[in-house]
């Protein structure tokens, strides 16, 4: 019996999709949060920049542990890329907002 190639690829190329959306949102939750905080003096309490660094911890292991799958699309591949640097450029924002409350 022959492998559903074509299905089983989409199937992937679908999850895929979902995935690399859930981290583009998560980025932009993070980066809001972050443009918040250079708003409000004082904001950069202990927990809340253990807990923000955390996140983009666990962000950056995600985004930069992923292996490109053959199959995926280039598109995909250069959404992650930009969301690789994306993170970059969060993390540079936070270390401001943490370095003006400390």
């Amino acid at each position: 019996m022959p492998m559903p190639k074509n299905d089983i690829y989409q199937e992937m190329a679908d999850a895929w999709d979902t995935y690399v959306k859930g981290l583009e949102r998560s980025l932009d939750i993070i980066e809001k949060d972050i443009e918040e905080a250079k708003q409000l003096a004082g904001v950069c309490t202990n927990e809340w920049c253990n807990a923000t660094e955390h996140l983009l911890d666990e962000l950056g292991n995600a985004l930069f542990s992923i292996s490109e799958p053959r199959w995926s699309s280039d598109e995909h591949n250069k959404r992650i890329k930009m969301l690789k640097r994306r993170l970059y450029d969060i993390y540079v924002n936070y270390r401001g907002v943490y370095r003006n409350a400390a």
